[in-house]
């Protein structure tokens, strides 16, 4: 699965900003020497966090960033998502078939593409708030799922 440094990292640091309990901004200098990250890098993820409504910031002395909404209501694959990460487990652009062997797909291509997807719906229905918590995660994203209404095709 392409998932690298820069998803990781930030859901590490939205994790940390969640755990410090939201009444003052957390400098980002604070956020790197907890998580052992580079604060250029967390600058850099943060500039595309805040772009995307996940935080807010707040300038000068005493100031630093903090959730723009609640942990329950931040999913994992948001925050991913918003550091430009993609979730891709095919060696394929998508589901498209190029890249795969020779222009076709590869007997393994479902099976990637089909990963991907549970991989995907995992990260949408686990909070900010559900790792912070230390909520059985497996059962908080299968009650999520349960409870969210399905979409019927109309024939």
């Amino acid at each position: 699965m392409k998932l690298s440094t820069k998803g990781r990292y930030a859901v590490m640091a939205m994790a940390d900003i969640a755990q410090q309990g939201g009444e003052q901004p957390v400098s980002l200098g604070d956020i790197s020497g907890r998580q052992a990250i580079s604060q250029a890098f967390l600058e850099q993820l943060f500039a595309k966090l805040r772009k995307n409504g996940l935080v807010d910031s707040v300038r000068g002395p005493g100031g630093g960033y903090s959730l723009a909404k609640g942990a329950d209501d931040i999913q994992i694959v948001d925050i991913i998502s918003a550091v430009d990460e993609p979730l891709q487990i095919t060696r394929c652009q998508g589901d498209a078939i190029e890249g795969c062997v020779d222009g076709e797909k590869c007997v393994t291509h479902e099976l990637w593409a089909a990963l991907g997807r549970q991989v995907y719906g995992f990260l949408a229905a686990v909070t900010l708030g559900d790792v912070v918590g230390g909520r059985n995660l497996a059962l908080a994203a299968s009650v999520r799922r349960a409870k969210a209404p399905t979409v019927r095709s109309q024939a």
